[in-house]
């Protein structure tokens, strides 16, 4: 999700003019409706994002202020809001400036968080950026039934790429309103390319000559396998075992470096070992993986543990495992990236420069459904080219680098602090028999949890979706308000009566999907404040104090990033996490269940993930037992 807020006061101050920014992290899911259409035929009328009312915008931000500052600090904020948007001062004339800047993109906010976020951040993509998900567990534990799994998945996701090139993948509707299909024709094919101070993405198959080849990783060891006959047609399933069976048998050699490990690091220390390696079987090698339409990496199991949902596969998924085990058997750079282990976990991981979680999502339902399809076996009766192992010249000074990359991957894995809350007392059935919003009600429970833990509110979003506009991707709600902190306040306070306790709930609940609609609708209070800075710094006017004040550093230092991805497999992703921020969240809503997936870093040693997943699922237990004891009128 959104990896901004702790970031974005050093950032602003350095921003380069857009370069190499083309297109926009886990986000809230919005009910679709599928419709046969040409996909892209509905992009053409897809309306611009707008630039709100700056007086709207400045009165949200005030609202979402109040709840989270002392009282002297919030009227002082005030008072800086209300000179900066008077008539004719600067706000107004930063505000003219973005209109101007708006009417020359597709989408304005997706280029802004393009900006700041995905190309430049320069934390490791690992943990911090990309998006993983980990899908059910298949029924095999041995090599023949991994190899078989893994042909399943490339036909599968071959048979998605033709309804992506073809144009017949399902067009998808919010409430009648097309939704922008943009990322899903950059989700192959693509990569993100380390740069010194920013990175760039090329997508290889808007490009000529469109690669016909995927990219496998077996043993930190890279191999390109042709995946179309000359004729255009796919291998078949038994064909593609042939060629893994194949890589698995010729991999022997136990001194090659790995080099996949180098896409752990930092952006700025693995951009300097990328552009050391100008040796042209590395340029060779290099340029085979970033073309290929996706990497597989064929992985060891790590140890496991017993429960439903078990830890490791998360973590599997997300970084490997440790240089022990698979963190080099990736190239974490690669738009897409299927992971299949010997005991039959599985699941994605993706950068999310060219797509968010729900559109990643659909793509994971996609091939767990395909996986459950029977199968015809067809024999391999046409001779096929065997699978190209790719060199790399490593030299000392890379060495040390992939030494360097080692310590730090494990460093960071250590650092890592992933729970899961299986939660199976009530879903979205109980809740909308009560006429609460699943989504609302969890965002409610979130904050009591962290109010009960601390005895504050905090500042807290969610990641929504903007895809109703051109080029639409993820923006951002401010989730603490004012009577969802009153609501929190209340809750466990014996003076107050439990249907003053519904009303606040139901109060915080409603304004909360007000919001989401606001947003949604294009009204983002967080894109739109940062972009009047950015427009102060870009035409180097004096700074003014709305943002220099105390209360701007607040608002965007929050405690909690949540996403909603709802899968309909039974999948579940992991939300990225900040080490300088507070938890990361991403639930999914089910009938009669919810899945939470919590994370955060060890370097704040005062977070822990077990304590507050215990504490949520308190939260929401406590939350049925108030509305089961203070029963509304229907």
């Amino acid at each position: 999700m959104l990896r901004i807020f702790s970031r974005i006061m050093v950032k602003l101050g350095k921003l380069n003019p857009p370069d190499q920014v083309r297109s926009y992290q886990l986000v809230k899911p919005v009910r679709v409706i599928l419709i046969s259409d040409r996909y892209l035929n509905q992009q053409k009328g897809l309306p611009r994002v707008p630039v709100p009312p700056l007086r709207k915008t400045c009165e949200g931000y005030l609202s979402a202020l109040e709840p989270i500052i002392e009282e002297d600090e919030w009227k002082r904020a005030k008072q800086l809001v209300e000179a900066f948007m008077k008539r004719g001062g600067v706000g107004e004339e930063l505000q003219r400036s973005l209109e101007r800047k708006a009417c020359n993109t597709d989408n304005w906010t997706t280029d802004l968080w393009g900006k700041l976020e995905y190309f430049g951040n320069r934390s490791p993509v690992v943990i911090n950026a990309n998006v993983p998900i980990a899908c059910p567990r298949l029924d095999f534990r041995d090599k023949q039934g991994q190899i078989r799994c893994a042909a399943k998945l490339i036909i599968a996701l071959l048979e998605f790429k033709t309804t992506i090139e073809n144009e017949t993948l399902p067009a998808e509707n919010l409430g009648g309103k097309p939704l922008c299909m943009e990322q899903y024709s950059q989700l192959l094919s693509t990569c993100r390319i380390p740069g010194l101070e920013r990175d760039s993405v090329v997508f290889h198959a808007k490009i000529g000559n469109p690669p016909k080849h995927i990219t496998v990783a077996y043993n930190s060891q890279f191999f390109v396998v042709e995946v179309y006959h000359n004729d255009g047609t796919p291998l078949t399933v038994d064909q593609l075992c042939v060629q893994m069976e194949s890589i698995c048998t010729s991999t022997s050699e136990t001194n090659t470096e790995p080099v996949g490990i180098l896409t752990t690091l930092d952006r700025d220390s693995w951009s300097k070992a990328y552009l050391s390696m100008k040796d042209q079987t590395n340029k060779e090698s290099l340029s085979a993986i970033e073309r290929s339409i996706f990497t597989l990496c064929l992985d060891r199991a790590i140890p496991r543990e017993s429960d439903k949902y078990v830890t490791c596969d998360f973590h599997l998924i997300t970084h490997g495992g440790g240089s022990q085990w698979n963190s080099a058997n990736r190239w974490f750079d690669k738009s897409l990236q299927i992971i299949v282990a010997e005991d039959g976990s599985w699941g994605l991981n993706l950068i999310h420069i060219v797509a968010d979680g729900t559109v990643s999502m659909a793509l994971t339902d996609y091939l767990v459904a395909s996986m459950k399809k029977p199968e015809m076996r067809q024999a391999s009766i046409l001779p096929l080219p065997m699978p190209q192992k790719l060199h790399f010249h490593v030299t000392p000074d890379i060495k040390e680098i992939i030494e360097q990359a080692k310590r730090s991957m494990d460093r960071n894995i250590q650092n890592f602090d992933l729970s899961v809350l299986v939660f199976d007392h009530f879903g979205k059935n109980y809740l909308k028999a009560h006429n609460m919003s699943p989504d609302a009600f969890i965002q409610m429970a979130i904050q009591l949890a962290y109010y009960r833990m601390n005895k504050q509110v905090c500042a807290s979003y969610e990641a929504v979706s903007q895809r109703m506009f051109r080029r639409g991707r993820v923006s951002l709600l401010l989730s603490t308000t004012s009577v969802s902190a009153a609501f929190v306040k209340a809750f466990d306070d014996p003076q107050k009566q439990n249907t003053e306790k519904i009303d606040l709930l139901e109060k915080a609940i409603k304004t909360h999907k007000e919001n989401i609609k606001a947003v949604i609708g294009g009204h983002d209070i967080v894109a739109h404040i940062i972009a009047l800075r950015l427009q102060a710094v870009e035409n180097k006017l004096p700074m003014p104090d709305i943002f220099r004040d105390i209360s701007y550093k607040k608002i965007l230092n929050y405690q909690f990033a949540a996403s909603q991805v709802t899968s309909n497999t039974g999948s579940v992703g992991v939300h990225q996490v900040d080490e300088n921020s507070g938890y990361s969240l991403c639930y999914s809503v089910h009938n009669s269940h919810f899945i939470i997936e919590m994370a955060t870093s060890n370097t704040h040693k005062r977070l822990n993930t077990r304590h507050l997943i215990q504490n949520m699922k308190d939260a929401l237990l406590d939350m049925r037992a108030l509305l089961e004891q203070a029963p509304r009128a229907t």
